[in-house]
């Protein structure tokens, strides 16, 4: 009977060594390349940051906001390693040089036509489990967002690029997708 060829199962380490501006992901030994945004992906990401940003600085809040590449060990094993779109952490005890080591309150992913399957269902599972608190999918193409409260454990809200979104993490922060523009 002849060997099964064997998968190469990939380490942090792998993820460090890529050549400056490639960017990938890391989940269970697999790596998962990253393609470069789009320009209406970063409107998007330019919009949400700026509008969470401004709320957090206005508010004195203890939260910090990064937005991608920022990476983010979901478990202490490495074997998880992200860069979601928009990270939210609140405890800064998770922060290091590195980046977040644990799961940040929020996250956003803004869907690309390569990332939808991982954004919806692999992401969402594994944030899930990590602990996140708040998860948005923003798809530019459906003009969607889907918003989980995690702590909830309910079906997501959806909205639509036309509504104005509470978040959930927030008393007080709401999100008007109609002043965005591409």
């Amino acid at each position: 009977m002849p060997a099964l060829a064997q998968k190469k199962s990939y380490t942090i380490d792998d993820i460090y060594a890529l050549p400056e501006g490639e960017r990938a992901e890391l989940i269970d030994g697999q790596i998962y390349m990253m393609a470069p945004p789009s320009r209406k992906h970063q409107d998007i990401l330019s919009f949400l940051h700026l509008a969470i940003g401004n709320h957090i600085a206005k508010s004195n809040g203890e939260c910090r906001i990064y937005p991608a590449p920022f990476a983010v060990f979901l478990f202490a094993n490495d074997s998880k390693y992200l860069e979601p779109d928009i990270s939210v952490i609140c405890d800064k005890n998770k922060l290091n040089d590195h980046g977040c080591n644990g799961a940040p309150d929020w996250i956003i992913e803004i869907v690309s036509p390569s990332s939808r399957a991982m954004d919806y269902y692999t992401k969402l599972s594994l944030y899930r489990e990590a602990g996140v608190r708040e998860y948005w999918i923003v798809d530019p193409a459906k003009q969607a967002i889907l918003v989980y409260d995690m702590e909830q454990a309910a079906a997501p809200t959806i909205y639509s690029f036309t509504d104005t979104i509470k978040a959930n993490i927030y008393e007080n922060l709401e999100i008007d997708f109609s002043k965005l523009q591409f």
